[in-house]
This record gives structure tokens, C-alpha cells and sequence, in this order.
């Protein structure tokens, strides 16, 4: 009895635990950038632009390698199905003798 209620104590202090973390982690980070943007050397106007700049290479950037990305499932998803294929057409005329073998 005593086992149970220090293993459920257990638990729910590991779970507080690791979102007063992440609660304190994106704190931190809400603060660095506010402090960042703050202290730019930059005028408002430029930092925006440099901003908008980064962002739209970090979506051409994550455009391309989601291509990449589809390409190399879809040459993978081929090459699985033929090779699939050719085991297959190796495989089976070995089937009926092997279960003959085993099951008599």
C-alpha cells in the first residue's frame, strides 16, 4: 500500500517537474528575443526586412529539402517494390517443396 502511494508521488512530481521546465525554457527564450530585437543595432525598419529576408530563405530552404525529401521516398518506395518482385519470382516455386518438407 505504502509502494503505491510513493510510486503515484513519483510520478506526478516527474510531470511538474518537466513543465515548470519547459514553462521556464520558453520564458527564457520569450525574453532573449524580446531583448534581442530590443537591443539591434539596427533600425526597426532594417531588422524587420533582415527578418523577412531569413524567414523566406528558411521556407525555400524547407520547400526544397521536403522535395528532396519526396523524391527520395518515392525512389525508395520503387526500389522496394522491385526488389519485393524480384524475391517474390525467386521465392515462390521453393514454397510448395519446403512445405511438403515441413508439413509432410
Amino acid at each position: 500500500m505504502n509502494e503505491q502511494r510513493a510510486f503515484r508521488g513519483f510520478g506526478s512530481s516527474q510531470g511538474s517537474g518537466v513543465g515548470l521546465g519547459l514553462t521556464l525554457l520558453l520564458v527564457g527564450l520569450g525574453i532573449g528575443a524580446v531583448t534581442a530585437l530590443l537591443l539591434a543595432p539596427d533600425t526597426g525598419r532594417k531588422t524587420r526586412k533582415r527578418l523577412r529576408r531569413r524567414y523566406e530563405d528558411a521556407r525555400d530552404m524547407i520547400g526544397d529539402f521536403s522535395g528532396q525529401a519526396s523524391d527520395a521516398w518515392e525512389k525508395g518506395s520503387d526500389w522496394a517494390d522491385d526488389t519485393r518482385e524480384r524475391v517474390s519470382k525467386r521465392v515462390k516455386p521453393l514454397v510448395k517443396p519446403i512445405r511438403k518438407s515441413i508439413f509432410g
